[in-house]
């Protein structure tokens, strides 16, 4: 099985292939992700590396947690599950906002 990696702290000019490198170096990746801004494609400063052995990976992430790379201190522990986000646009958690209704006493004809 698998493990996730949360890489966080990296410098911005950081690609995967940069950071696959890093982590190879401590056991086999099955893929390495740096995390891009979707407007811009400018990184965001972290990642996520999974490792197919999980001794592998965390044997990666007491190497590498709190290293300095390129002047940037590493942040490296095992990934969480992603939170569940609200809606979208206008959701408030579960309230229902009036709308709709009568008009708001403009004449419509």
């Amino acid at each position: 099985m698998s493990s996730k990696i949360y890489v966080g702290g990296l410098p911005y000019a950081t690609t995967d292939a940069q950071l696959q490198e890093i982590f190879s170096a401590h056991g086999t990746v099955e893929s390495a992700r740096v995390i891009t801004d979707k407007f811009t494609g400018r990184s965001r400063g972290f990642g996520f590396v999974e490792m197919t052995n999980a001794d592998e990976a965390q044997k990666a992430i007491q190497a590498l947690n709190g290293t300095d790379l390129d002047g940037r201190n590493l942040t490296v522990n095992e990934a969480r599950p992603q939170e569940r986000r609200s809606g979208g646009f206008g959701d408030r958690g579960g309230e229902r906002r009036g709308g709709g209704g009568g008009g708001g006493g403009r004449n419509r004809w």
